[in-house]
């Protein structure tokens, strides 16, 4: 019973603190983060993190994945396809390159300092998903390329992480005790994405319909959860992030009659309890006691945390026929590591890749990069000319 009161202290201040964030111009995610901060180990040390919270938090980027899946338009998707590789790739060029390059020159080990740059070559999008649905900016170029983007980085970070597992000649992704086998993780995936053309085409409209025709309520809702966990599981299990499965449940959803219908009812199981738990699960990760020891490069780190992912995506936009605000738009909506940072760097301590020391230094560099990335990107988003048509257009009908 102790976590039923734990959760609702975290809903009650969470729910304040979005609504404040909110009053104050700043992004609600932001705001949940910080509950995490205040009452977690960092500062009041009131919640600690636990199995339990972990997995409301893994459940709650699910569905935050899932439904900016369902409000997605799949033609933009197709058609910024690749301009989103381009824009992955050069996002995850650039924070090797730099962010090893510091890290050597922080005294860290060749092969340490690469391995950070691979860890902040990895790309979180869920909390900008939340900033991109606040602005009803899912459906636009911009977004478009973002989402797909951030698939295309979800897999070349994998691969990455493969090849330095197999370097070192540790076990890692795969934790029965044998090496990690790149050309079957390739292979895995591959089937994964086939399996997601047929899921989208053919396998989610009939389940969906059959659901309709069940003497059960909520079950074309229930159906849909089915997908999206199903797809979920499936894409962790073949080394990507179950973010990925379920923003492409959200797809194959969005393409059937019930997308209204579903996602009139998901949203509010979502931010009712889950979603804001997955944002204060990054708060409670935080920790100060490298702060003082470790100041320096826990500010430059953070400095290139933000502006790697900024220039990297953005040369990438522009290279693809982006303007200039266009591509700065796609460059703060890559710069969250969030969620897939946290993974990569928990890997690399599980795996001797990383000492306790810098593991913690960069969960602290991972938190603060991931809570600049709303600010940028809703700064972004102010200020571009869609934005002021749209408040043109607002005022005129006023």
């Amino acid at each position: 019973m102790n976590f039923i009161g734990t959760l609702c202290l975290l809903l009650v201040l969470t729910t304040f603190a979005g609504h404040f964030s909110t009053r104050l111009g700043i992004p609600s995610v932001i705001g949940q983060i910080l509950v995490g901060i205040l009452v977690g180990p960092a500062i009041l040390n009131w919640v600690q993190p636990t199995q339990i919270l972990s997995i409301f938090s893994d459940i709650g980027v699910v569905l935050l994945m899932f439904i900016g899946g369902l409000e997605s338009d799949l033609t933009l998707l197709r058609r910024f396809f690749k301009p989103a590789i381009v824009v992955a790739l050069s996002g995850v060029i650039m924070p090797v390159v730099l962010m090893g390059g510091a890290a050597t020159a922080f005294h860290y080990s060749l092969f340490e300092a690469t391995y950070i740059g691979v860890i902040f070559s990895a790309t979180s999008v869920s909390i900008s998903v939340a900033v991109l649905r606040d602005y009803h900016a899912l459906d636009t170029s911009e977004g478009a390329t973002i989402l797909g983007a951030a698939v295309a980085d979800d897999i070349m970070g994998v691969i990455l992480l493969s090849i330095m597992i197999s370097l070192m000649g540790t076990q890692g992704l795969n934790t029965a005790g044998s090496h990690t086998n790149l050309a079957l993780i390739l292979l895995e995936q591959l089937a994964f994405f086939g399996g997601t053309y047929l899921v989208v085409r053919w396998i989610a409209p009939y389940l969906m319909s059959l659901s309709e025709r069940m003497l059960m309520n909520a079950s074309v809702t229930i159906m849909s959860m089915v997908i999206c966990l199903a797809m979920a599981w499936l894409s962790n299990a073949v080394g990507l992030s179950g973010a990925v499965g379920a923003f492409f449940a959200g797809i194959a959803v969005a393409h059937t009659p019930y997308r209204e219908v579903v996602e009139a009812h998901t949203e509010p199981i979502g931010y009712a309890a889950f979603i804001p738990l997955f944002f204060v699960g990054i708060g409670l990760s935080m920790s100060f006691r490298y702060l003082g020891q470790s100041l320096w490069l826990i500010i430059v780190m953070t400095i290139l945390a933000c502006l790697s992912k900024l220039l990297g995506c953005g040369l990438g936009a522009r290279l693809t026929g982006f303007g200039n605000h266009s591509s700065y738009v796609i460059g703060t909506g890559m710069i969250s590591r969030g969620e897939m940072g946290m993974i990569t760097v928990q890997i690399g301590l599980q795996s001797g890749l990383l000492s306790n020391a810098t593991y913690s230094k960069m969960v602290l560099v991972i938190i603060l990069a991931t809570m600049i990335a709303p600010f940028m990107l809703k700064q972004s988003l102010r200020t571009g000319p869609k934005q002021q048509a749209r408040q043109v257009a607002v005022k005129s009908d006023n």
